[in-house]
This record gives C-alpha cells, sequence and structure tokens, in this order.
C-alpha cells in the first residue's frame, strides 16, 4: 500500500488511505469537522511544512534561485531529528499501510511536496 504525494482539497484517490495534511496552518474557513468530509485531511501534521518564514520565503519565490535557496533551508528543516524520525515513519508506512500527505499549492514543483517526495523516495518509502 504506496504512499501517495497529493493536493489538499482534491478528491480522494481509491485506496488512499489516511490523509496527512503537511501544511504551516489548516483550511481558512473550514471548520474541524470538516477536514476530513471536504478532502482536506484526515490528520494535521504542521511538522513536515516549513516554518513560517520559509512559506514566506517560498510564496515570493519569483526566480529559480529564490526556489532553490527555498528548497535548501525547507532541506535543511527537514534534517533535524524530530522531522527525520517523522519522515523514517512515513517511509516505513508506506510499505504496510494506505498513507498520503499533502499542500494546498497547485503546482507541485513550485511545493515542499516535491522536496517531501524526495527526501521520502531517499528513505526507501514507497510511493505512487
Amino acid at each position: 500500500m504506496p504512499l501517495r504525494i497529493v493536493r489538499l482539497g482534491t478528491p480522494r484517490a481509491p485506496d488512499e488511505g489516511l490523509r496527512i495534511g503537511t501544511v504551516r496552518r489548516p483550511p481558512r474557513g473550514v471548520r474541524k469537522d470538516r477536514w476530513a468530509a471536504d478532502d482536506w485531511f484526515d490528520v494535521w501534521l504542521p511538522e513536515l511544512s516549513p516554518s513560517p518564514d520559509l512559506v514566506t520565503k517560498a510564496h515570493a519565490a519569483a526566480t529559480a534561485a529564490e526556489w532553490t535557496a527555498f528548497t535548501r533551508a525547507f532541506r535543511a528543516e527537514m534534517n533535524e531529528p524530530a522531522a527525520r524520525r517523522l519522515l523514517d515513519l512515513f517511509a516505513a508506512l508506506s510499505h504496510h499501510a494506505a498513507v498520503s500527505v499533502g499542500c494546498y499549492c497547485e503546482d507541485e514543483t513550485r511545493c515542499h511536496r516535491a522536496v517531501l517526495r524526495e527526501l521520502l523516495s531517499a528513505r526507501g518509502a514507497w510511493i505512487v
């Protein structure tokens, strides 16, 4: 049962499993009891999202160099012990349970999801 990298708020894929929101903030204007029902996420896990300062830098990144600087800084945050343990957990879960992680960004190539995909893959995660 592989791990999926998804865009939050989109319809769930069949057998997607537990959807984890790796975002800094929950969806605006959506009550907590609607998060799962409206296909946002089942569990909110901001620990796998960029810090507030990095979110600002990601949104402001207009050039390839600025985006590269963001990804480098986000990788450094994900190299902290707590984040490393969470990434290891998700990589291991990908071989035993249906789980998905995601963010709101429309374009994954300009989203921290792309970095999470690479970090999880490097840990041996089975990713669809």
